[in-house]
Formats: C-alpha cells, sequence, structure tokens
C-alpha cells in the first residue's frame, strides 16, 4: 500500500539582495540665485493675502479729498466718498464705464509690503555678504524677529508715518509680477543651467567640467579629496537647507583644484563618494594566498 506525498511548496524565504549602489555619483553647484526661493515664495503668500484682504485701491488725481457721511442722492444712509478738485475728472480707462470701478486688490496695512520688501533685503544680505561667528548670526537672527513683531503688533504704519509719511505697499498684482518670472528664472538656473558644471563620481574615475563651454576632464580618484565647506550659517542652512561649498583636489598629474559652490545635501554625496572609493579599493585590493 503506497501513500502520495502531496506535494510541498518550498518554504525557505525569498533571498533578498542588497540594493546595487550606484554606478555613479553627480554632484551639481549652484549659483547664488538658489537662495532666493524665499523672495518668490513670499511673493506669492503676499499675493494671496491681499487679495484676501478685501480692499481696492482707487487712482484719482492730486488734490482729491475724502468727504465723510455725506449724503448721495439715489443711496440710502451717509457715505463718505472721494471729491475730485474742480475741472479733474478720474484718470481714463481703457476699459467700458461698467468696469471702471476700482479692482486693484491692495491691503489695507503695510504689514505685507514691509515683510516682502524685508525679505528682499536679507536674501541680498545674505547671499552676497558671508555671515560668520555667533555674534553675526545673532544680530541678523534679532533683526528678522524685531522685524515679524513689529508688523504682527501692527506698527508698521505708525513708524513709516512717522518717517515722512511713507507707504510700502503694493497690490497683488505687483506681488505676482516679481514672483512669476522669479520662480521660472530659478527654475531655469536650478534645474538647467547649473547641471552643465558638474562633478561626476564613478568607480576609478572623476569626470569634472568646471565652466559652460568647456571640455570635460576625467581623472583617476586614487588621489582624489574632497573637503566640506559650511561656514555661512544663514546661506547654508536657514537658505540652503544644509547645502555648502565643495572643495575638490585631484592630485596626481593632473593635479586639479576646484570649488563646487552651494551644493546641496553636501555632506550625503561626499558620504556616497567615500563609500565608493572605499568599495573601489576592496574589490582591486588581490586575493591573499
Amino acid at each position: 500500500m503506497s501513500t502520495a506525498l502531496p506535494n510541498q511548496a518550498s518554504s525557505a524565504a525569498p533571498i533578498e539582495r542588497a540594493a546595487a549602489p550606484p554606478a555613479e555619483i553627480r554632484v551639481f553647484g549652484h549659483t547664488n540665485l538658489f537662495y532666493w526661493w524665499p523672495v518668490w515664495l513670499i511673493g506669492f503668500i503676499m499675493a494671496a493675502l491681499t487679495y484676501m484682504d478685501g480692499h481696492m485701491m482707487a487712482v484719482v488725481p492730486e488734490g482729491t479729498v475724502v468727504e465723510k457721511g455725506k449724503e448721495i442722492p439715489g443711496v440710502s444712509g451717509p457715505r463718505d466718498v472721494l471729491v475730485a478738485p474742480a475741472g479733474q475728472a478720474l484718470p481714463p480707462q481703457p476699459k467700458a464705464d461698467a468696469e471702471q470701478q476700482p479692482h486693484l486688490r491692495v491691503a489695507a496695512s503695510n504689514n505685507y509690503g514691509v515683510i516682502f520688501v524685508g525679505t528682499i533685503l536679507l536674501v541680498a544680505v545674505v547671499t552676497n555678504i558671508t555671515v560668520r561667528g555667533l555674534a553675526s548670526v545673532v544680530a541678523i537672527a534679532a533683526m528678522i524677529i524685531v522685524w515679524l513683531a513689529l508688523a504682527q503688533l501692527h506698527l508698521w504704519d505708525d513708524l513709516l508715518r512717522w518717517f515722512g509719511g511713507l507707504d510700502v505697499r503694493l497690490n497683488a498684482g505687483g506681488y505676482l509680477a516679481i514672483a512669476v518670472p522669479l520662480l521660472a528664472i530659478w527654475l531655469f538656473a536650478v534645474f538647467v543651467y547649473d547641471h552643465y558644471t558638474y562633478l561626476i563620481v564613478s568607480r576609478g574615475q572623476v569626470r569634472i567640467r568646471q565652466a559652460i563651454g568647456e571640455g570635460e576632464i576625467a581623472v583617476d580618484t586614487s588621489a582624489l579629496m574632497l573637503e566640506k565647506r559650511r561656514n555661512d550659517f544663514f546661506r547654508h542652512w536657514l537658505l540652503g537647507l544644509g547645502a555648502g561649498d565643495l572643495h575638490v583636489k585631484t592630485g596626481g598629474a593632473g593635479n586639479l583644484d576646484i570649488e563646487l559652490a552651494n551644493v546641496l545635501m553636501i555632506g550625503t554625496k561626499i558620504r556616497k563618494i567615500e563609500h565608493m572609493i572605499r568599495e573601489k579599493e576592496v574589490t582591486e585590493e588581490p586575493p591573499r594566498r
């Protein structure tokens, strides 16, 4: 009497293979335009807040006065009105009369304009002046805190009035007129223009292009030296989100000495390159007998 044994499926768990290391690591430097992302971002935010503020801007001739509580025929209750000077009229509009009503969205306060201008000034200073040392960091951080605190307390209107009646306001379209072109230029610079200068590390070889229009240089990785330079708190950490400058020395006959500025995630990329070089050294080591 024979008994047929059921087919037994293999109970062995599938072997998990480690992910293959990358064949090459690409490192791109960036121009200082990369750090201008807060300007277009704040521009879009201020445009949205201005639009939601619910106020319009009227363009009137010089000498126009505000008259409060005036009775207007055909309108119930007293109203505040703008009275143009004698012989003056509202500026002509290219649209039909029905569309000549105020339509430019503007905020009632200077806060949005002051924050936007402050952002431009801060980014301009940080991207062109190196800020080193704890004292410089504390000074700039204190300026930012005071700037925002005055906006939160709605004190900028009073301060600007004290400085000769200054008014820092843009309509919603004004913010977009700056933010939209700047975003387009930023995207082109970061994802197209900056990729024409690079450092590509593969197993045993480094390929370098230092400037647009120049040829590619290939050298051996045996004497490659990488140095991370991250000495500007606001540029590299606050605006660069962990970026840094990469100093590269190839050694050997070529003995190239180059620097890639504003490399994103520089620490991670250096670790990957060093790991790739160590792997090459291990695989090339002759077997012992």
